[in-house]
C-alpha cells in the first residue's frame, strides 16, 4: 500500500469515525425529545412563571448553591437554620437536599 493509498484510508477512517458520531448524537436527542414527558414541559412553565409573578415584597428570592429558595415572611438566618436543622435530622448531607420554598406558619 503506498502513502497516497494509507492517507486516503486513514480520511475515509476519520471521516467515518464522525459520521457515526454525529449519528449516535442525533439519536440520543431523538429519544431525549421522545422520551421527555410533556407534563414536565408544562410544569418547567408553570414554574417560569411563578417564579417571576413571585416578585410581591412579602416573598424573596435567596440563591443557593443548586438554585433559589423562595422566602416568604422568614428572614435569611431563619431559613438557614431550618436547612441546617433538617439536613442535621434527616442525615441527608445539605447538599444533596434542594428547598424550593420557605415560608412562616403562623
Amino acid at each position: 500500500m503506498s502513502v497516497g493509498e494509507s492517507l486516503v484510508v486513514g480520511l475515509f477512517l476519520v471521516v467515518l469515525v464522525f459520521a457515526v458520531l454525529a449519528i449516535l448524537y442525533g439519536m440520543i436527542m431523538l429519544l431525549a425529545a421522545v422520551l421527555r414527558p410533556k407534563a414536565s414541559k408544562k410544569a418547567v412553565e408553570n414554574n417560569k412563571g411563578s417564579a417571576v409573578g413571585a416578585t410581591s415584597m412579602d416573598m424573596d428570592l435567596v440563591q443557593t448553591s443548586f438554585g433559589e429558595v423562595k422566602l416568604k415572611d422568614v428572614d435569611e438566618r431563619t431559613a438557614a437554620m431550618i436547612m441546617a436543622i433538617i439536613s442535621d435530622e434527616s442525615q441527608i448531607p445539605l447538599s444533596e437536599l434542594r428547598f424550593k420554598s420557605i415560608k412562616a406558619v403562623e
